[in-house]
Formats: C-alpha cells, structure tokens, sequence
C-alpha cells in the first residue's frame, strides 16, 4: 500500500497523533524534505528526502519513540549541511574534548541508541537518570577508570537491584563513547565488574490456588473479559504478560504465534488446545490488528495490570505477580518430566542460564522419583523376609 501525503509543520503533537488508517508521511513546512513516516501498525520514524551529488536519497533519522521533533530536526539539519559541504574545502574535524562530561554525553547518547525499542529507552534513560548522572554527571567521559566504577558499586551497597540495572546501561554509554571516538577502543571501566548477587523471586501456584483462581476467573468473564482473556492465556502458554497484551492477529498462525520481536527477540509460542480455543473465540472476522486493544485507542495495547490485582485480590493471591504464572507454567513442566532444554524452548529463552534458575525444580522432582523408586524396593525386600 502506497503513503499517502501530508504537508505540515511538524511537532510533538503531529507525532502523537493516532496512526492513521494507511501509511502516510507528514512533510514538514519549515524543513523541505523533513517528514514523519507513520505506519498503521502506530509506529513512527523521522526521514529525511534530499538530493547528494545528484542522487536522491531517502534517510531514516530515528523513531518518534526516542527522539523528540527538535532532536530529529537538528538531525535532518545536519545531514543537509553535509551533504552541501561534499567535495568543498572544510576545516579539520576538531577532536571532542578530553572535557566532555557524562551530563554533556547524555543527550548524545540517546541520539546514537535511536534503534532501541520505546520500552528499553525509557527503562534505561531513567537508570542513566536516577543513578548514572547524579554519580557521574560531571566527570569527563574519558578519564573514567574502574576504580570510579567500584566505588559506585559500593556505594550502591543499600540498592543491590538499581546497581544491577543501571551497569550494563552504564556500560553502553563507554562502549558509544569509544565508537565515537571520546575514549580509547577496549578502554571500557565497566569490563568484568561483578553485580550484586540477588535471589530472584520464586512463586510457583499451587494446585489449589491454580483451583481458586480459575473460580474467580470464571465468575469475572462478563466483567472483565480481556483480562480474563489475556490472563488464562498467560497460564496456558507461559509467555511473558506483553506478549499476549500486544499480540497480534497477523502473527497467529495455529498451532503456533510467531512473534516478529520480543525481549529475547523474534520467537515462537506453541499454542495448547485452551488456548487456541481462547483465540478461536476471540478471532470471528479479524485478521489484523490487535487482538486486545485499548479502550480508549484501538492502536495501544489493553493494560491488564488494574483488572489482575482486582483477580488476584478475589482469589487470595495478593503475592502473585502477573510473572509468576510463567514461573508456575515451568514448574508444571519440569514436574510433569519436561526436560530443562524444553521448558527453556516454550519459554522462549535465548540463553540456557535463564532456564538454570529452574534446575532445583528439575532435582526435586528426581529425588522424589528416588524416593518412590526406594520405597518400592524396600517394600519388596521386607515382604521375602
């Protein structure tokens, strides 16, 4: 489907608008060839068209989610400066100051990382925010050593989860400052510092509370039924809460949903007969869209968090976390003698150490079986006695 065309000038509330019903490019009145490409999908980047040595060029700036309209202008602006200076004298390039602070960097930064996904932007300017800059903010960028680095760790001492977060955030700030050329390359302070060694929850339901919880399920389904919906999904198939709340229907394709991305990237989700019973119900006409959208906007996805902890509250469970039904999913798994390898792929886990968490599970469950297997042989030898 070809964009459809509009002129205007460009600003913060062109971004926000809802995405259009077909692909279409804002151009912007003040800047020729600065433009906001929208898809109906909702998402939305900068451009830029403009002629280099007479050949037409069509550039992505970056997405509207992580860079604001003066941000993505400067941008544009950059670029056709350049591209008017090509092949005219200029002067040497001066070196970036040995001076350049971490308070400076930030908004830099930011820029280069434009290919985050909203989420992981967010998460991590806040980190850069609330822990990086009040600790770094005026210290020069390439005279940082691992000594500032371990006392910012020790200094974190009371915040073990904080430090955890905010290092490897830290430590892609160095890595873009050597790209860039602000420090020396494999100079990086934030190479081989250990994090905080935390016990992650561990919330498994019960028979019982799976009992209790399907009662209330059960009774809230004319009252909430798109989380109702979202929630016995989750149960079902053990993916992560935004992977259901911002499904798809273009990605469903029984018996499997194939996610084009995720927090571990694009990944399967194998779909059990409930499930797929949930979905045929929802689907009736629909082939695109989203299958829970927002209330109020069509192109956000539904927030299931207000309706759980109402649910939750019902059924007795105030501890249990949205999460932990993918936590109970893998321990009906193990304990229902699906290998640790298995579990990890349902999961859709990119790395093995993320399914070693559930490897206690995977020994109880032989012990228990040595248990029965000695009981059974112990009984064996008394009877011929």
């Amino acid at each position: 489907m070809s964009a459809g065309n509009e002129i205007v000038r460009l600003d913060g509330n062109i971004a926000r608008r809802r995405a259009p019903k077909k692909p279409m490019i804002y151009w912007d009145t003040d800047l020729p060839g600065f433009g906001l490409r929208c898809r109906i999908s909702g998402h939305k980047t900068w451009v830029l068209r403009h002629r280099e040595r007479g050949n037409a060029r069509f550039e992505t700036l970056g997405s509207a989610a992580t860079m604001d309209v003066r941000q993505a202008r400067r941008e544009a602006l950059k670029i056709l400066r350049s591209a008017a200076l090509d092949g005219l004298p200029q002067k040497p390039v001066a070196k970036p100051s040995a001076r350049l602070t971490f308070e400076q960097f930030f908004p830099e930064f930011m820029q280069c990382v434009a290919g985050w996904k909203a989420s992981t932007a967010t998460r991590n300017a806040w980190a850069i925010r609330a822990h990086i800059l009040p600790a770094f903010g005026s210290l020069p960028v390439a005279q940082m050593t691992r000594a500032d680095i371990v006392k910012w760790r020790d200094a974190m001492g009371q915040k073990p989860a904080a430090f955890n977060r905010s290092v490897p955030v830290l430590a892609s700030m160095f890595k873009m400052a050597e790209t860039l050329g602000y420090r020396p390359g494999g100079s990086n302070p934030c190479k081989g510092i250990a994090r905080y060694k935390r016990k992650l929850p561990e919330r498994y339901l019960s028979g019982s509370e799976y009992r209790a919880l399907a009662s209330v399920l059960k009774a809230a389904e004319a009252e909430l039924p798109e989380a109702v919906s979202i929630i016995r999904l989750l149960i079902y198939t053990g993916a992560r809460r935004q992977e259901i709340a911002g499904l798809r229907w273009e990605w469903i394709k029984p018996p499997r949903i194939f996610l084009p991305d995720s927090k571990t990237g694009a990944k399967v989700i194998y779909l059990n007969a409930p499930a797929r019973k949930i979905l045929d119900d929802l689907r009736g006409e629909r082939i695109s869209g989203l299958v829970f959208p927002g209330g109020r906007n069509s192109s956000v996805p539904f927030n299931p968090d207000p309706a759980w902890y109402k649910l939750r509250a019902r059924a007795g469970l105030i501890d249990v976390r949205l999460h932990d039904l993918r936590h109970s999913f893998a321990s009906l798994a193990i304990r229902n003698g699906v290998s640790l390898s298995a579990v990890g792929k349902l999961l859709g886990h990119a790395l093995p150490e993320s399914t070693a968490r559930y490897a206690h599970l995977a020994d109880d469950v032989v012990s228990e079986s040595a248990a029965r297997v000695c009981a059974s042989i112990a009984d064996k030898m008394e009877a011929g006695l």
